[in-house]
């Protein structure tokens, strides 16, 4: 069954955090209310599905016109290595437009993986980590 991708669908918390544990992605998944405060907060999310099962997703902040920062990026382990993650960055980039920047910040596990989809690795960022988990 080909994997089907969805733009700002509606998907139950639990089914997220399933996804974000399952891909090895560093988020606050013992707290339910914090993860799903997150998704209310989004502008945008592409979610890419195999039959009814969740196998990714990324989440953006975004003006649409021009920045977007992509928060997460997860696909279920067995599912990883297969363009998922690819296709979710290239359809958000469809999303918000040839405008808009797509920036994020990389977790350190990742950093070799965005220069293959073609982003450009930046050494100008800056930031205040948060003071609590």
């Amino acid at each position: 069954m080909p994997i089907i991708y969805a733009i700002n669908k509606i998907i139950p918390i639990d089914t997220i955090i399933e996804v974000f544990d399952s891909s090895g992605i560093n988020r606050p998944t013992g707290d339910m209310k914090r993860i799903e405060s997150m998704f209310k907060a989004a502008d945008l999310t592409v979610s890419a599905w195999d039959g009814d099962q969740l196998v990714g997703i990324a989440r953006s902040l975004t003006d649409f016109c021009y920045c977007c920062y992509l928060s997460d990026l997860a696909v279920r382990k067995e599912y990883q290595h297969e363009g998922i993650g690819k296709e979710l960055v290239r359809r958000t980039r469809l999303e918000i437009g040839p405008q808009s920047m797509l920036l994020l910040l990389a977790a350190p596990s990742a950093v070799a993986y965005y220069p293959k989809l073609g982003m450009e690795k930046m050494d100008r960022a800056f930031i205040f980590n948060r003071e609590t988990d």
